[in-house]
């Protein structure tokens, strides 16, 4: 591989995407987890649920930052590498990135210190909205996020003028044949993140003997939440895949290696090995018709291969040169689809088993769970990868070339050593981020009070905490308890 300033600089803004990626998809699914566990805390008065909530909030708050601290980076290679790209995009992102800071980045500040410090300074109401205030903001950064590369894989609501690409329907631009989908599945993956996040290292803890209510707790209702999350994952990853196959029909054909258009019914490929060269899978093995089932709902329609795909917005013939490459899209998108199906029969067989009330005695399968996490990672990851690799060689699919978004002054030198230094400043950041999570892992929940009286309690509930308090300490002074 060559490496040119178009190379160097695609691969710049991958290390640093993907390093960031890391943080984003866990605030959100943590943080949703954490709404639901406050509101536990408010609903029950169980201060196992509030200590829940506080100790996943000192977790939430170091991912939160790194996050912050490693998206900032990406917006100054849009300046540095991306010149061309950044005039062409300029209109559109300018209003999606300004939304986002408006609805998202001064929600998460402005409520993330009631967040972390505000547990004995106000009410446990007012503490559980701002619990769901910075779960929202997470979210809402995910949406015009999403929506802005959206834009980029499915263009519409724009037109371009004098080579910049400019706004003319702003909530056409909002949402984009392919934005509500590809959000949908996005949010999906975080929570299940999250739930797998939180399970790895409540899974640890009952190994381990410790923390054991705490643990249970927690893992029961991540597990419930990870199950369900993983069942919308599939839905939705189903629905992104139809969208693709009517939006970037050049995008499905790379997912499925499927090179060559075929009449009736396409088949479904289960396995086997891409040879791009031949246009050609070796040892495969195919669902007859399987591939038409699932994008037109039926056995017979064909499904568009690689060799007649179009590219939408393109005013001539697309040549071969025009389509994504086959085999980072295909693994990765396989990749993703594999976890996905395991993440689905692993939480479906874990619920079984905890509603027989085994599921704790099983440690062989706890300690699947404190690994999963990393395939939570690894799934996010490929399917981010699976998305911008499929759109190639458009950076906005059929109306820029990737290779025409790059910036001229900038030489392949100075790109090198920029990756360089940040990937050894990202190798600090990571190591940090470990041993600070680390630390608060071994450290552990706090240990709170078993009986306390509900937040939300009645008048008249208190009352009754009170007269049997006293009750307790008349008994207690009585001669007969004196020694």
């Amino acid at each position: 591989m060559e490496l040119d300033v178009l190379t160097l600089s695609r691969l710049q803004f991958a290390l640093t995407v993907m390093f960031h990626y890391l943080f984003p998809p866990l605030s959100i699914g943590l943080g949703t987890l954490m709404v639901f566990m406050e509101g536990m805390y408010l609903k029950t008065g169980q201060r196992q649920y509030h200590g829940m909530t506080r100790f996943w909030t000192r977790i939430f708050a170091v991912n939160f930052a790194m996050g912050v601290a490693t998206g900032i980076v990406m917006e100054f290679q849009f300046g540095t590498n991306w010149a061309h790209y950044s005039r062409f995009v300029g209109d559109v992102f300018g209003s999606a990135l300004a939304a986002e800071g408006i609805f998202a980045f001064f929600l998460e500040s402005g409520f993330l210190a009631v967040l972390v410090f505000g547990w004995d300074r106000v009410s446990p109401r007012m503490h559980f909205f701002a619990t769901l205030m910075v779960a929202l903001g997470s979210i809402f950064s995910a949406i015009w996020i999403v929506v802005a590369n959206s834009w980029q894989q499915t263009p519409a609501g724009s037109v371009i003028r004098n080579g910049r690409a400019e706004v003319v329907d702003f909530w056409a631009m909002v949402f984009n044949p392919s934005s509500m989908i590809r959000l949908a599945h996005v949010l999906m993956g975080s929570f299940v993140l999250g739930a797998f996040f939180v399970m790895s290292i409540c899974a640890f803890y009952i190994l381990r003997g410790r923390h054991l209510d705490f643990a249970r707790r927690s893992f029961t209702l991540a597990l419930i939440f990870g199950a369900l999350a993983s069942l919308g994952s599939g839905l939705t990853g189903h629905a992104s895949g139809v969208e693709v196959a009517n939006h970037q029909p050049a995008k499905l054909a790379a997912f499925e290696a499927h090179f060559h258009s075929t009449e009736g019914g396409t088949p479904l490929l289960l396995f086997g090995i891409p040879d791009p060269e031949r246009e050609q899978v070796d040892h495969a093995v195919y669902f007859p018709a399987g591939l038409s089932l699932l994008v037109h709902g039926d056995l017979t329609t064909p499904v568009v291969g690689m060799d007649r795909a179009a590219i939408p917005g393109l005013d001539r013939p697309a040549t071969r040169a025009d389509k994504p490459p086959i085999m980072i899209p295909f693994l990765c998108f396989h990749i993703m689809v594999g976890l996905g199906t395991l993440f689905v029969l692993l939480t479906l067989f874990a619920l079984y088993l905890r509603w027989k009330g085994t599921l704790f005695e099983k440690r062989w399968l706890l300690w699947i769970f404190v690994v999963a996490v990393v395939g939570a990672y690894l799934a996010n990851q490929v399917g981010w990868i699976a998305a911008e690799v499929g759109r190639q060689p458009w950076i906005v699919y059929g109306q820029l070339r990737t290779a025409d978004g790059v910036s001229p002054s900038v030489a392949a030198d100075q790109v090198l050593a920029s990756i360089l230094m940040f990937g050894f400043v990202y190798l600090m950041l990571f190591l940090v981020w470990v041993f600070v999570l680390n630390s608060k892992i071994q450290h552990g929940p706090d240990e709170e009070p078993e009986e306390p009286v509900s937040p939300g309690a009645r008048p008249g509930d208190l009352f009754e905490a009170a007269g049997s308090l006293a009750a307790r300490g008349r008994s207690l002074t009585s001669p007969d308890n004196q020694e």
